[in-house]
């Protein structure tokens, strides 16, 4: 029997589509999306980031899902096949930007989380209410209080990725997403309903038509669409990796970009009208969470309870992105060795936790990593993988894409994705580097 024989899958479509949102769904969604909505036309900026989401966010996760679904594999061993069939060289560096990109964002993501589970701890006990809000973040993150939190929230993610594919991932996402979505709903309804919330939701809502006429509008629409879903040339791969020839990869990509839509501007529409409400700064970027959003609740009526509730819901958004970002390196370590794949997730956990220390206690060694992973590294890596699979493999890809489909796509899916969409993964690149970041 072959490895793929023994190779796990993901039990239905709705757990492969709920694990592939719960991974998209990160915390940039949260505090980047809400502010980028309101800054950038407000209900007009909607119109570039729709257009760039669902034609270029979902173009990439199909040919992600492809390549990992044809190799059953991740992007290491698919890359270097790819690589190999056609005599080029280089091609174990090539296929490992991929996973070290992910890897890389994994290190300095489960700092964040750890972060959040710190605010979550407070909320529990009342002490976020006891404490000067505006000083505390800065005496916390990025100083050694903060790498007990670090390490748990590397032990909860190994947690779940040493249970596999159908009975941890799968299993974790189809219950915290639910959960999430009715969080979101409830935390949204109770924003809006504060006195003068209604200002936030103009904010949001209001359509500022000039605003399309200015470029930096759609570069910010691009770079939030393009990252929005995950593309990092390794995450998505090793999903679509998990499914078999009868999962329909084409009606999941834009499922997963629908549902992660939705779950944005929710949270947009948490967030905004309570920022309003009590007078706060709306463009606060990642301080919203740990700044603006702790001190709207310190004074809201039943503040200590919905901050509970808040703090839960950022951790199942977060968590269940976390999962597919140690999986990537996991699957990658797995595909090259014969260990069990619960010493690879201890391994390559210890190896996150020990590397990611001196980010953990350095503000300044945090933003300059994260800065690198985001805008360089991790971009590259999803170039890399376009590349691969839509001009280098030598197989029919269409056949590969359209299989499971119930309606299939046609050659211009293919020299759309091959002359638009891998163009504008470098373009995003270079964007990246001039604007400091795009997404």
């Amino acid at each position: 029997m072959s490895l793929e024989d023994n190779r796990e899958n993901f039990s239905s479509k709705f757990g492969f589509i709920v694990s592939c949102v719960g991974a998209a769904l990160g915390l940039g969604n949260i505090w980047m999306f809400s502010y980028k909505l309101g800054t950038y036309g407000g209900a007009a900026f909607l119109i570039p980031y729709f257009l760039f989401v669902f034609l270029l966010g979902t173009t990439g996760l199909i040919g992600e899902f492809t390549l990992g679904r044809t190799f059953k594999s991740g992007s290491m061993v698919g890359i270097s096949k790819i690589f190999e069939s056609r005599n080029m060289k280089f091609s174990s560096i090539f296929s490992a930007i991929p996973v070290i990109g992910l890897f890389g964002i994994f290190m300095f993501y489960s700092i964040v989380i750890g972060w959040i589970l710190k605010y979550f701890a407070l909320s529990l006990t009342g002490d976020i209410n006891n404490i000067d809000i505006p000083t505390y973040f800065d005496s916390f993150a990025g100083t050694t209080a903060s790498v007990p939190w670090f390490l748990l929230s590397v032990c909860i993610t190994l947690l779940v990725v040493c249970f596999g594919v159908s009975k941890g991932i799968e299993k974790l996402n189809k219950i915290i997403m639910p959960l999430l979505l009715l969080l979101f709903i409830f935390l949204t309804i109770r924003s809006i309903s504060l006195p003068g919330a209604m200002a936030g939701v103009e904010y949001l809502l209001k359509p500022r038509w000039e605003a399309l006429l200015s470029l930096e509008t759609w570069i910010m629409a691009l770079g939030q669409a393009f990252f929005t879903v995950s593309l990092t040339g390794c995450g998505m791969v090793v999903y679509g990796s998990y499914t078999n020839n009868k999962f329909d990869i084409i009606s999941s990509a834009i499922n997963t970009a629908i549902f992660d839509t939705i779950a944005a501007l929710l949270a947009a529409f948490m967030i905004m009208p309570a920022v309003f409400s009590f007078g706060f700064d709306p463009s606060a970027g990642p301080s919203l969470l740990f700044i603006t959003v702790p001190s709207i609740f310190k004074v809201m009526p039943y503040g200590n309870i919905i901050s509970i509730f808040f703090f839960l819901s950022i951790i199942f958004a977060a968590i269940s992105s976390s999962v597919s970002m140690l999986e990537g390196p996991v699957e990658a370590l797995l595909s090259v060795t014969k260990i069990s794949r619960k010493k690879a997730s201890i391994l390559i956990s210890t190896l996150c936790f020990v590397l990611a220390l001196p980010l953990a206690t350095s503000i300044d060694k945090f933003n300059s990593f994260t800065d690198f992973i985001t805008i360089i590294l991790s971009p590259i890596g999803a170039t890399i993988s376009a590349i691969s699979i839509f001009f280098l493999f030598k197989g029919n890809v269409l056949s590969e894409i359209n299989k499971g489909a119930k309606r299939p796509l046609g050659n211009w899916f293919l020299q759309f994705a091959r002359f638009i969409f891998v163009p504008v993964t470098v373009i995003v690149i270079i964007l990246g580097s001039v604007y400091g970041g795009i997404g």
